[in-house]
């Protein structure tokens, strides 16, 4: 999933999907500073699933917004899948949602406490709770903008799987 087209069509399809089972989705952003948030908002009929989201993009944020443990951020770090899955459960819980789905990851140029640019996670918390690790290339807008396309079609996914 690529296109602006592409993330539209997901994100119907999950809006569709939810609003049949009368579920509802938040988010935990890090790495995507709020454009999951915005990709989702920017289709009609969003305000009946999504209920909203935290954008915790410095550690302090992610343990104090979202619960995520301060020593489970020393010994992993915030770019891990473990902190990816705290942030999803923490939004599963501030916001009370069926679903939540959290980003963190290494935007770059850089690389970051020893992690490669490009390196992200994205957690999926709710009655199906999943992971995916992604290794994206390019500047860093594109590493931002990929993690927003596969975040929604990874959940697209899975809903359509419990369809």
């Amino acid at each position: 999933m690529s296109n602006a087209s592409e993330i539209t069509s997901a994100m119907k399809d999950v809006i569709a999907s939810l609003k049949s089972r009368n579920e509802t989705l938040s988010t935990a952003e890090s790495i995507t500073g709020g454009g999951l948030g915005y990709a989702i908002t920017s289709v009609p009929g969003s305000s009946d699933i999504y209920v909203g989201g935290s954008i915790a993009y410095h550690s302090e944020v992610k343990q104090s917004h979202l619960g995520v443990s301060a020593d489970l951020i020393k010994s992993k770090t915030v770019y891990s899948e473990e902190v990816a899955f705290e942030m999803a459960r923490g939004a599963l819980e501030k916001f009370k949602t069926t679903w939540a789905i959290a980003t963190t990851g290494v935007a770059g140029p850089d690389a970051s406490d020893g992690v490669a640019a490009g390196t992200v996670w994205v957690a999926i918390a709710g009655p199906v709770t999943q992971s995916i690790q992604l290794a994206l290339d390019g500047e860093r807008e594109n590493i931002r903008s990929g993690t927003v396309a596969s975040a929604i079609g990874t959940f697209a996914r899975i809903l359509r799987a419990r369809d």
